[in-house]
């Protein structure tokens, strides 16, 4: 089965196949994670994205990676958090879930994640963490070619957030 690291810093510079942008329904790019990934590939990304139509909460689309070193950039919409009564959970286990499958579909064995939803969607990190990180031990076990998910978390907070929920595990 496939590993699960935890790293604090820039995912645009994370040499993986994979780079998963915390996306908007639009795929129009945005602030945060979003921002910094469209405008570190270039503007090729934009341009594909547009081609995609958009993009469901819980859902995923790759396009290629544009000027990033990893092959794709596949967006996936993560819930804004309604206090927790919303399906928030089941569908940011979905995100991380369809990101890996999609992942491996392309033949991909590595990818790097931020915090889906924790920025200005507004999920509590403490909560999303576990989330995060089930839902992806559940799919790399369903898909045993996907070898490596990376979470490259932004600041030191979050790590420790995330390290704790690995360890309780």
């Amino acid at each position: 089965m496939g590993r699960i690291e935890l790293i604090q810093g820039d995912i645009t510079v994370e040499m993986v196949d994979v780079i998963v942008n915390a996306a908007n329904r639009a795929l129009r790019g945005g602030g945060g994670v979003d921002g910094a990934i469209h405008r570190a590939a270039g503007p090729t990304l934009l341009a594909e994205c547009l081609l995609l139509g958009g993009c469901e909460v819980g859902e995923a689309k790759a396009t290629g990676a544009g000027d990033l070193r990893a092959r794709y950039v596949i967006h996936t919409v993560g819930p804004t958090w309604r206090g927790g009564n919303a399906g928030e959970a089941r569908l940011l286990a979905a995100c991380h879930h369809r990101c890996i499958e999609l992942a491996a579909g392309l033949g991909c064995v590595s990818l790097a994640f931020p915090a889906l939803s924790t920025g200005v969607f507004g999920y509590p990190v403490e909560l999303a963490a576990p989330v995060a990180l089930g839902a992806t031990r559940q799919a790399l076990a369903e898909c045993p070619q996907v070898e490596l998910v990376r979470f490259v978390l932004y600041d030191a907070r979050t790590y420790r957030i995330f390290e704790r929920a690995l360890l309780a595990d």
